[in-house]
């Protein structure tokens, strides 16, 4: 029994020394990445921004610090700079907006209500549209030129506007054997001057200081629809001119940058129809002065007063 064994053992140890070695398969590892919250595709496609600096026309700069040029409108030019330099400051200033990358590497800058900034600029005349073979920009800049708004009314001649005016003329045929005198100088006539009428205003405000103690105040305002189309989703904005600060609004989200007050609407008071008004009331602080806000824009566009 004891020579059997020892075989036995004999034979399993030569039987593992003898055996193959496993084939392993080779171990393969991902880099390990740590997790991000920033989209590396389109970082700042659908997120709210708030517009910290506005440099010309086309150009705003985020308050990251980063500048983004709206596409599809042209650089305006010429008298038309200031007004749209005005309009976009009055807009966008302070204001919240979304961004998304189009091809050419500029952006499609939308308001928080969603309104297309670049539409809302050509269809009030301050833009022009380049580089686009049709949809809402064309349209837009179709009814600027029918309503002679901007760019496209009296007293602000653009070359490729629509309104420059020429006072060249082409000479006529030469009978044969005769040669053409010198064409006479074209007569330079001075326009008629013209009044342009500014449009209608759709949107009246009324600013009313209803309480007073040492450094605050409270004050209520009125936003009436004037026009005859109801107006879905708004922002009401003014500046400031003695520093106040606004510490608490009702009946819309209020937001701040320096003197600029931006009052967007409630949740549950979006719309304002034809006639309709919504009253926003709001407490704040004032130390050197209360003087009422000079002017009001909705959605935008200057408001009257009342």
């Amino acid at each position: 029994m004891r020579a059997a064994s020892g075989v036995l053992v004999v034979v399993l140890l030569t039987g593992a020394c003898t055996a193959e070695p496993p084939v392993s398969s080779p171990v393969t590892t991902t880099p390990w990445k740590p997790p991000t919250l920033v989209n590396e595709q389109v970082p700042y496609e659908g997120v709210l921004h708030v517009v910290r600096d506005v440099v010309d026309g086309r150009t705003v700069e985020l308050v990251d610090g980063r500048r983004v040029q709206i596409a599809q409108v042209a650089a305006p030019v010429g008298c038309q700079a200031e007004p749209a330099l005005t309009f976009a400051r009055t807009t966008l200033l302070a204001g919240t907006v979304r961004i998304s990358p189009v091809r050419s590497g500029d952006v499609r800058l939308e308001l928080e209500d969603g309104t297309d900034y670049a539409v809302l600029a050509v269809r009030q005349g301050v833009l022009k549209v380049e580089g686009v073979d049709g949809g809402p920009l064309l349209t837009a800049e179709s009814e600027a030129a029918a309503a002679g708004r901007g760019v496209w009314g009296p007293g602000c001649d653009i070359p490729g506007s629509g309104n420059a005016t020429s006072g060249q003329s082409v000479p006529g045929p030469t009978a044969p054997g005769r040669t053409s005198a010198a064409p006479a100088p074209p007569t330079v006539r001075p326009p008629a001057p013209t009044t342009a009428v500014p449009p209608a205003r759709t949107c009246a405000v009324s600013y009313r200081v209803t309480g007073q103690w040492p450094d605050g105040f409270q004050a209520n305002v009125s936003v009436r629809n004037t026009g005859t189309a109801p107006v879905d989703g708004w922002t009401l904005r003014w500046s400031f001119a003695n520093g106040q600060v606004v510490t608490e609004m009702w009946n819309a989200r209020a937001r701040q940058s320096g003197a600029v007050v931006s009052a967007l609407n409630a949740d549950y008071n979006p719309r304002i129809a034809p006639g309709g008004e919504v009253v926003i009331g709001f407490n704040g602080s004032a130390r050197s002065g209360n003087a009422a806000p000079g002017s009001f824009t909705l959605n935008g566009q200057a408001c009257s007063a009342g």
